[in-house]
């Protein structure tokens, strides 16, 4: 009775694992196009018209620390990775803390190889690098932590608004262009995914455990 559970654990690590692939791709895709300088309109649309939401500018700045810099750094992983240890989840742990290591180091790679200059009303301190946004991604792959760690559809939503609102924030302080925020919603979710992936059978075995 137990290789009927074990092939579908395989599967799911499997499909994990491809759909990440593709995202990754699907972010250094949409990266050319942008330094290609192809025709992208809606980036400076969005760029005007986001101001129409300007009565939003105090959450997206509080939105501005809790996504990145130190707090999403160190602060967000560690806490999650305690919360698990605590929940006695240690490979819950060790993947959450892997996955926004990987996300991060994606972010970064992306970053060096497009180089794109952010818009010029940005009204907050950032890195350098416009492409990928890394908020959004750190959205993205805690929100995959998430849904990984406890499969219920409203962990699926709360993490979709979330990564949906880290997205419209960057776009509202003007940090980031539009597709920013949509190369950043890949790379989270295909780096957490592809590290998924190869957690996925200890993940499975520690969720299965009779005390749990």
């Amino acid at each position: 009775m137990s290789a009927p559970v074990d092939d579908e654990v395989e599967t799911t690590g499997l499909q994990r694992l491809v759909i990440g692939v593709v995202l990754i791709v699907l972010a250094i895709g949409l990266g050319i196009q942008i330094t290609l300088e192809v025709d992208i309109d809606i980036d400076d649309w969005w760029n005007s018209f986001v101001d129409v939401f300007s009565f939003l500018r105090p959450l997206a700045l509080v939105l501005n620390f809790l996504g990145g810099g130190w707090f999403a750094t160190f602060v967000v992983p560690l806490g999650t990775a305690a919360i698990l240890l605590a929940l006695r989840r240690p490979w819950g742990a060790l993947f959450a803390l892997c996955a926004s290591a990987g996300s991060a180091l994606i972010v970064q790679v992306l970053k060096a190889m497009f180089g794109r200059a952010r818009p010029e009303d940005m009204i907050v301190v950032s890195d350098q690098g416009s492409y990928p946004s890394g908020h959004t991604a750190n959205a993205a792959t805690l929100a995959v932590i998430a849904v990984v760690i406890v499969p219920r559809l409203w962990v699926a939503i709360v993490g979709a608004a979330w990564v949906f609102a880290m997205a419209f924030s960057r776009t509202g302080v003007h940090a980031h262009w539009f597709t920013d925020t949509v190369g950043g919603t890949l790379a989270g979710l295909g780096a957490a995914l592809v590290v998924a992936a190869f957690f996925t059978p200890a993940l499975d075995r520690e969720a299965r455990r009779p005390d749990r």
